[in-house]
């Protein structure tokens, strides 16, 4: 459930993105499409090898929502330096959900080729379990609505 509610609260900082594009709509079918074709591409792997299937399946779906949640944070974050998007709380958001589901989909790639090293891994989730509702926390208490920041600064090197 926390990763299908995250990937819906990435969908509507797509949605504040894209505002004044007037995209919104596309957004949230392009969210509904992306969202059924990875469920039904968990369904299709764990239909072939599986007993158990409901709680292969939900393992397999969180498996997937996290690493496309993963590109889809990154995508973003490409497209608020495309756009010179200056709003500072929205910078924040994104950029804290980039490193959560990058923990995430890093430990699942850990435990999928190395799943003796999974155990070491499993005791960081936790810690960064709490970051993401810290991370947003000090967002949304600490960073006024109206602040600007100028992301397009932060990637490019100065030379």
């Amino acid at each position: 459930m926390l990763v299908i509610t995250l990937y819906f609260a990435l969908i509507s900082l797509y949605s504040r993105v894209f505002q004044e594009l007037q995209l919104e709509r596309y957004v949230r079918l392009g969210a509904i499409l992306l969202l059924a074709g990875t469920a039904w591409f968990s369904y299709g792997v764990v239909n072939q090898s599986s007993s158990r299937m409901l709680t292969h399946f939900v393992f397999e779906l969180s498996q997937n929502l996290y690493f496309v949640g993963l590109v889809l944070t990154y995508a973003l974050w490409g497209v608020i330096l495309k756009l010179r998007e200056t709003r500072a709380l929205l910078v924040q958001l994104v950029l804290s959900l980039g490193v959560y589901f990058s923990a995430y989909a890093a430990s699942y790639a850990i435990s999928n080729l190395r799943p003796s090293l999974y155990s070491y891994v499993s005791l960081l989730l936790p810690i960064m379990g709490c970051l993401l509702p810290l991370a947003w926390a000090y967002a949304i208490w600490r960073v006024p609505e109206e602040a600007r920041i100028a992301p397009a600064r932060l990637a490019v090197a100065p030379r």
